[in-house]
C-alpha cells in the first residue's frame, strides 16, 4: 500500500489493543467518532496478562448493556480476598457490601475480555481494529502529532489522525516519541508468573501465601491456578542457579497443598518474569497527543488493579472529549483537562503500591518463618475493616461512570 493513504485517515487512532484501547475505541465509535485502533499482535493471546475484572469495571459493563452477556463467558468469581500469614488465615477483603450491581471480581483471561469488547465495538461502523499493525512512531509537524507511523502487513504506513492516543503500556512508543517527561519511583519487587493446575476441593478465593521469605499469589483459573511468585528485584537469575527443584520446593513449603504438583514446572520456559515498575508522566499530552493507562502511569500488579485504573482513564478520556470531538476537535487544554482529571487518584494509588513495597521488601529479607502483625490480628477484626479494602481495590479512588451518548 502506498506511505500515505487518504483512505486510513480517521478522528482518533488510538495505539494499543489493550483494555483501555478497545474501551477507549468503543466508547467512541458509539458516540459516533471515527476511530482507529492499532494492535500490534495479530490476536490477543497473551498469557500472564491481568486477568481480574474488578466491580467497577463490571458496573461499567452494566451501564453499557452488556454485563449479564459479558458473565455468560467462562469466567471464576471472587467475593473476598483470604491470605495465610505464617500458616494463619486472615480474611482481608469483602466485596459483598459495594455499591455495585456485581459484587464480586471475575476472573477472565484478558483475550476474553478483549474479544467480547472488540466485538461489541465492531458493531458500530466509526469503529476500525487493525491487528498485526504496530505503531513505529509519530506523524508530526510543527511541533504537532498528526498521526502515526506503522508497520503492517502490507509494509510501512501512515494513518493521519486529528488526535493520537497512546494506550500502548509501559513501554509506549508515544510517550517515547513525544519525549514526554518521566518520573520512577524504581521497586524492589519482580513477578515470577506460572500456571499449575487446580484440583477439586483447592481453595475458591483469591489468596496470598506468606512465609519464608516469599509471597506466592493464587489466582484461580478454573482448571488451573495462575501463580504469582514475588521476588526481590534482580534476584531470578540466582533463583535459577539455585536450580529448578529449589524453585519448586520453595513453592511448597510456602503452599504445602500444592506439593502434588509442582512438578509440573518441569523447565524454566514455564516460569515468566515481569519485570516489575512504578512511574508516571509528569505531562500526559501535547498537542495533539494524549497518553493513558500504563503510557502515562505504569501501575504495580499490587492489588490486580492496573487494568482497572486504565479502564477508568479510557472512561473519564471518553466522557471529556467526546463533546469536543464531535465538534471544534480537541484541543491542547481538552487534553490537559484528561490528566487534571485523574492525576490525584493515579497518583494516591501509585502512593498506595509504593508503601505496599516497602513492606513486601521486609518480608523478602526475611528468611525465616513469619509471625502475623499484631496490627493485622486487630484490624481483621473489627467489624467492617474488610469493606475497606474491598472499596479500595475494588473501585478504586475515583470510580467512573459512562457519561457519553
Amino acid at each position: 500500500m502506498p506511505l500515505t493513504d487518504p483512505s486510513l485517515a480517521t478522528t482518533v487512532c488510538i495505539i494499543g489493543g489493550g483494555p483501555a484501547g478497545i474501551m477507549l475505541g468503543f466508547l467512541l465509535a458509539r458516540a459516533g467518532i471515527h476511530v482507529t485502533v492499532l494492535e500490534k499482535y495479530k490476536d490477543f493471546f497473551r498469557d500472564f496478562r491481568g486477568d481480574t475484572i474488578h466491580p467497577s469495571t463490571l458496573e461499567l459493563l452494566y451501564e453499557l448493556g452488556l454485563l449479564e452477556k459479558f458473565l455468560a463467558l467462562p469466567h471464576s468469581q471472587i467475593s473476598e480476598l483470604s491470605a495465610f500469614i505464617g500458616g494463619q488465615q486472615f480474611h482481608v477483603a469483602d466485596f459483598t457490601h459495594l455499591p455495585t450491581h456485581a459484587k464480586f471480581i471475575a476472573l477472565m483471561p484478558q483475550w476474553d475480555f478483549l474479544n467480547f469488547l472488540a466485538a461489541e465495538a465492531a458493531h458500530y461502523p466509526t469503529f476500525t481494529l487493525r491487528m498485526g499493525w504496530e505503531a513505529t512512531g509519530l506523524l508530526q509537524e510543527n511541533g504537532i502529532t498528526t498521526g502515526v507511523q506503522a508497520n503492517t502487513p502490507d509494509g510501512p504506513s501512515e494513518i493521519p489522525a486529528h488526535l493520537t492516543i497512546g494506550c500502548d503500556g509501559r513501554h509506549a512508543i508515544s510517550r517515547v516519541a513525544a519525549h514526554l517527561p518521566l518520573v520512577d519511583y524504581g521497586v524492589p519487587i519482580d513477578v515470577l508468573w506460572l500456571r499449575l493446575s487446580r484440583h477439586p476441593g483447592d481453595p475458591e478465593y483469591g489468596l496470598g501465601y506468606v512465609n519464608y521469605g516469599r509471597l506466592i499469589i493464587l489466582i484461580n483459573r478454573n482448571d488451573y491456578y495462575q501463580v504469582g511468585y514475588i521476588v526481590a528485584k534482580g534476584t531470578f537469575p540466582q533463583i535459577q542457579a539455585a536450580g529448578l527443584e529449589a524453585f519448586q520446593q520453595s513453592i511448597v513449603r510456602t503452599v504445602p497443598f500444592l506439593a502434588d504438583r509442582v512438578a509440573e514446572l518441569d523447565t524454566w520456559d514455564k516460569i515468566k518474569l515481569l519485570t516489575v515498575e512504578i512511574n508516571r508522566l509528569t505531562q500526559w499530552s501535547s498537542p495533539g497527543l494524549l497518553c493513558i493507562g500504563d503510557a502515562a502511569h505504569a501501575m504495580s500488579p499490587v492489588g490486580g488493579i492496573g487494568i482497572n485504573i486504565a479502564l477508568q482513564d479510557a472512561v473519564a478520556t471518553a466522557n471529556i472529549l467526546t463533546e469536543s470531538l464531535l465538534s471544534s476537535g480537541a484541543t491542547p487544554h481538552d487534553l490537559a483537562r484528561v490528566q487534571h482529571y485523574r492525576e490525584r487518584a493515579v497518583h494516591n494509588t501509585q502512593r498506595v503500591q509504593v508503601f505496599a513495597h516497602k513492606v513486601l521488601r521486609r518480608v523478602l529479607a526475611n528468611p525465616g518463618p513469619i509471625k502475623p502483625p499484631l496490627i493485622l490480628k486487630i484490624l481483621t477484626r473489627i467489624p467492617g475493616f474488610q469493606q475497606l479494602p474491598a472499596r479500595f481495590v475494588g473501585l478504586g479512588l475515583q470510580p467512573q461512570h459512562i457519561k457519553t451518548p
